[in-house]
């Protein structure tokens, strides 16, 4: 058994796709629309196939009383690992140019 997807709720799925696309450099792997309903997945390139994080918009009552709760207690939704954290933080901070890079 693995784990596949884990949830991430989100305030607006665009701005979250083009944060972890953009600015993370992490690649999206699924985008389908039915009526309001939108599956939307990333997935590191390091890992394609490996766990997919969904971003899922927050408008159901469950999804926003989840992330409020979590605000509330300064909890973080996810956590990545990388190996050199002060180049993350510089490259994340660098905002003059979009980022392509790869994982380490």
């Amino acid at each position: 058994m693995r784990i596949k997807w884990t949830t991430l709720y989100v305030d607006d799925q665009d701005r979250a796709l083009q944060f972890y696309t953009d600015k993370l450099g992490i690649q999206k792997k699924a985008d389908f629309s039915q009526g309001n309903y939108r599956w939307l997945t990333v997935s590191s390139p390091e890992d394609p196939d490996g766990v997919e994080l969904v971003l899922e918009s927050n408008t159901s009552p469950g999804g926003k009383a989840y992330q409020k709760a979590l605000r509330a207690q300064s909890q973080p939704a996810a956590r990545f690992l990388v190996s050199d954290v002060q180049a993350e933080h510089d490259a994340m901070a660098d905002t003059t140019t979009r980022r392509h890079r790869t994982w380490y």
